[in-house]
């Protein structure tokens, strides 16, 4: 049996490799109609994605768009590990933790 590697192991084209198998996946399985096992990979894809993403980017007090929720925007009070903790900006005062690859710079637009 083979042994895989922990995601916090890979390098980046392994990273990169394994978001591509995951994605694959997901289109494969948004084809066949299974929107739960498609959502399963997009998340995990993204979660890949944010050992990609250098921590000193992302800047406690700062605010930044939600890759894929358009016009919504978060203001980050800290992070842990691979996740932003924060607020939802015009929503509820809610804490909840988001993966740093959702996480786009508002002024650059990235």
């Amino acid at each position: 049996m083979a042994t895989e590697k922990h995601y916090s192991e890979m390098n980046e084209n392994e990273l990169r490799s394994e978001i591509g198998v995951l994605m694959e996946k997901a289109r494969k399985a948004e084809q066949m109609g299974m929107i739960s096992e498609y959502a399963v990979h997009q998340r995990k894809a993204v979660l890949v994605q944010s050992y990609l993403v250098d921590p000193a980017t992302i800047k406690p007090g700062e605010i930044y768009r939600i890759e894929g929720d358009d016009g919504v925007f978060f203001q980050v009070d800290y992070l842990k590990g691979l996740f932003a903790w924060g607020y939802r900006l015009g929503g509820e005062k809610a804490i909840e933790a988001l993966p740093l690859a959702m996480l786009k710079d508002v002024k650059s637009g990235k």
